[in-house]
């Protein structure tokens, strides 16, 4: 791996974990818009962004659950039809310039709700019926397995715009929603191997030290408005890149 390619990933793949986990995110998102950049391929990236996001997710749940009443019937409603979806999703194989494409739409959704675009409802907006639970842990679900994310990104505003959930619960959930979609998505992509590129391993204990300590930050003593603006400035260049390409 050239130098200066090494240097990019030890920086900021440590970087994007701890920004995501600070905000209750395990990161998959930031993880995939750095390697498809570098110029990986999808079949590369995918495993080693999934493996990620479930270490880095599961430290970010451990975090934020202490701070709030975790709304459990919700979450087994969404994961029983996510975790299949994200299973699924994994298993097809997408050509890389339609894999682009469709990250650069999906990272518009962390751009949106950092601006504030998704309203918050402090009350419930539309009362959940039994099917509700169903469809968006299945539309979600196949999504991530299909791009390798844990389908944060998109439940987090959804939760909060529908009053489902408040924002410390929404970020617990999410947390533990990406670990167990992410697991589902790396074996529908890989199986039960370590399908890890070899030059990528490196990589793995700095970015999940990058996540412990911005899950311990993020819950505890961090002022994420200022992380929001950063992300969002660098989301949306990534994302016009991506689907421009």
């Amino acid at each position: 791996m050239p130098g200066e390619l090494f240097l990019y990933l030890i920086i900021l793949l440590p970087v994007a974990a701890f920004f995501y986990a600070s905000v209750g995110h395990g990161g998959a998102s930031s993880y995939l818009m750095i390697l498809a950049l570098a110029g990986f391929a999808p079949e590369e990236i995918r495993p080693a962004a999934l493996l990620l996001n479930i270490v880095v997710s599961f430290v970010a749940f451990s975090t934020h659950r202490k701070t709030c009443n975790f709304p459990k019937k919700l979450f087994l409603q969404l994961a029983l039809f996510s975790i299949p979806a994200a299973f699924i999703g994994g298993l097809v194989v997408v050509d890389s310039a339609i894999y682009k494409n469709i990250l650069g739409v999906l990272l518009l959704f962390p751009i949106m709700q950092f601006l504030g675009l998704f309203p918050k409802n402090p009350d419930v907006l539309l009362e959940k019926r039994p099917w509700m639970p169903a469809v968006i842990g299945i539309m979600i679900g196949f999504f991530s397995g299909l791009i390798g994310i844990g389908g944060g990104i998109i439940l987090s505003p959804l939760l909060l715009m529908l009053g489902w959930a408040n924002v410390r619960q929404t970020a617990a959930l999410s947390a533990l929603f990406i670990f167990v979609n992410s697991i589902a998505g790396y074996l529908g992509t890989v199986g039960f191997d370590l399908a890890v590129e070899k030059s990528m391993w490196i990589f793995i204990p700095f970015t999940v030290l990058g996540g412990i300590l911005g899950g311990f930050f993020g819950s505890q003593r961090f002022n994420v408005r200022v992380v929001k603006h950063l992300l969002t400035f660098v989301l949306a260049g990534a994302a016009i890149k991506l689907i421009l390409s």
